[in-house]
């Protein structure tokens, strides 16, 4: 089999990097591009075995990615190749979806290449994330119904040792060349690296899965299979974990940059500016978008000092903020009851869904805990897709540790956030949009999904989900963390702020916890650009919306509108524009 794969990629790659001709027919191109798109799909899910595993290629859920620059280097060649087929299909003679396919293909393609143009792999974690927590998500939605998925799982403990390897040889090359993480982010990946090398078997969560084997199969075979997965853990994954704590404790922490921001990286103007264009899938310049946030935190907290005026409170905006943050009729009294408050809000989202939905996914999401080992540095909330072709429902997950810094009163947009109408309604659709070809349905385009999931917050205000000011004040602080983004991030890593600098704009102008806020401004600063996507692209979103409802007049129809961005998949916010632009003057003709 694996003789078969290497075969396959190797035409894929011979096919994609192949002789010039002319540019197909009009008749010929959109068969042109279907066969491109199928080649580039076949190889992108040879290329990443999670994704595959997910899709139900059981070879491949044996397999981890291969992070080495050879590796690297065999993808460089292929992406190229394809890029140079694309550039012989001109768009011209497709029609608009396919029109549509091409573009989309050829902004992956390019931002693919940039990334390895930029050696990305050299920084391969973050201060709540990387490669040493990849197999632990991957294990906490993974079914185990048979010794086949036993076995699968054992094969990937047993190459684990291999891939800290290739990413530790990575960031060793990142420490010779400055393009490190900053100290205070080594520190913390030092501090969860130390957690994860000093677990037991028993409170290992990559040995999980293997606890949950089906009692069908004989008692002698899950104490068997649970054994081995021991002995792969205790004889190659905790060798190796030890050996990532020693990297970063004896070369990692003494080589990271002084400097907190992407800026003071060899080439990091460059880099930065890459990242913010990235990230928003805009021309933006950090210095546009920083402005953006001060203009956006300046509207929202006129709209916070209304809302606070309807609560009663006589005091300033900073005792109110007190208030917020102490107040014990604001919190939850155990990890159940926060859970359960969770799941009741998203109970009372899915009962007014269609009436603002025209298209529901099938897919279900559940409301679960962000696991025990990693939820000290978490953020209070994310989702993880399902996969109905592997029978798992997607994830809510909501932080509950440090139950003083987890305000109910932000409880209902972060559900509208994370769950629905936000993150898993738009995966869970993109997943299931007929026509869609694979490759878009799951891009990673930040500036739409959570543009969307910020969008989800303040259309949960007209869907009646807050109930009373102190939700809506909730709403409004979920939103200024967004504005506040847009000046921390730029502010960091562009205009060289202190940290001091960054949190002063969340403590004094939103509810947000202390833990949160700090777990936040690590995350900034660890993750530059990401920070950014999320209200460029939900005021893009509600841009759209006043447009066509502004030329549509009676003929809006919020349902319809909110199938004509979704189910298309993610886009870049120029492809949706163009999209809701073409779909204002379909609903014009239509009867």
């Amino acid at each position: 089999m694996a003789a078969l794969r290497g075969l396959v990629l190797a035409f894929l790659m011979l096919s994609a990097a192949g002789p010039a001709f002319a540019a197909p027919t009009v008749a010929a191109a959109p068969r042109a591009l279907d066969a491109l798109i199928a080649d580039y799909e076949s190889w992108t899910l040879s290329d990443d075995p999670f994704e595959a595993g997910r899709r139900g290629d059981r070879d491949a859920l044996a397999r981890l990615p291969d992070p080495t620059p050879a590796a690297d280097a065999r993808r460089r060649a292929a992406l190229s190749g394809f890029r140079e087929r694309l550039a012989r299909i001109p768009a011209s003679r497709l029609g608009p979806e396919a029109a549509l396919n091409r573009d989309f293909l050829d902004w992956t393609l390019s931002r693919r290449l940039a990334s390895l143009d930029f050696d990305e792999a050299r920084m391969p974690f973050s201060s709540d994330g990387g490669f040493d927590q990849t197999l632990g998500y991957v294990a906490g939605g993974l079914p185990m119904r048979s010794e086949a998925d036993a076995r699968a799982w054992i094969a990937r403990l047993r190459a684990l040792p291999a891939y800290y390897d290739a990413h530790v040889a990575n960031a060793r090359r990142g420490a010779k060349a400055g393009f490190t993480q900053p100290r205070p982010t080594v520190v913390q990946v030092l501090e969860r690296a130390r957690r994860a090398a000093d677990l037991s078997p028993e409170a290992d969560p990559l040995l999980a899965p293997l606890a949950r084997l089906p009692a069908d199969l004989p008692q002698p075979l899950r104490e068997a299979l649970l054994a081995d997965g021991r002995k792969a853990l205790e004889e190659g994954v905790q060798p190796a974990r030890r050996r990532f704590v020693t990297f970063l404790e004896t070369e990692y922490l003494p080589a990271a940059r002084p400097e907190l921001g992407a800026r003071s990286l060899p080439g990091g103007e460059a880099y930065y500016r890459w990242l913010a264009a990235d990230h928003t899938t805009t021309a933006l310049t950090p210095d546009q978008i920083h402005q953006i946030g001060l203009d956006e935190v300046a509207r929202i907290r006129r709209e916070m000092d209304g809302v606070m005026a309807e609560t009663g409170f006589k005091g300033d905006f900073p005792a109110f903020l007190a208030l917020l943050r102490s107040d014990p009729r604001f919190y939850a009294r155990s990890r159940e009851e926060l859970l359960e408050k969770a799941s009741r809000i998203a109970k009372r989202i899915d009962n007014e869904l269609p009436a603002w939905f025209a298209t529901l996914p099938r897919l279900t999401y559940g409301v679960r805990p962000v696991p025990a080992d990693i939820e000290e540095t978490y953020t209070t909330g994310r989702y993880f897709g399902g996969s109905a072709a592997r029978g798992v429902s997607g994830g809510y997950m909501v932080n509950t540790s440090r139950l003083d810094q987890r305000p109910l009163y932000e409880l209902p947009a972060l559900t509208l956030h994370e769950a629905v109408p936000g993150h898993h309604l738009q995966i869970a659709l993109a997943e299931e949009a007929a026509g869609v070809p694979d490759f878009r349905r799951n891009a990673d385009v930040t500036a739409f999904t959570e543009g969307w999931g910020l969008y989800a917050e303040k259309l949960g205000g007209e869907m009646g989900i807050y109930r009373d000011p102190w939700e809506r004040f909730g709403r409004l602080s979920y939103e200024m963390w967004r504005a506040c983004r847009l000046g921390a991030d730029t502010g960091i890593h562009w205009k060289g702020w202190s940290l001091g600098q960054a949190r002063a704009c969340f403590t004094d102008n939103s509810a947000l916890s202390p833990l949160n806020i700090e777990v936040e401004l690590a995350r900034y600063v660890s993750w530059p650009g990401q920070a950014l996507a999320y209200k460029v692209g939900e005021m893009r979103i509600v841009a759209l919306r006043e447009t066509a409802r502004r030329e549509l007049g009676d003929r809006f129809d919020i349902r319809r509108f909110h199938d004509a961005v979704l189910l298309a998949g993610p886009l870049p916010l120029d492809m949706l524009e163009a999209r809701i632009k073409a779909w204002i003057e379909a609903e014009r003709r239509r009867d």
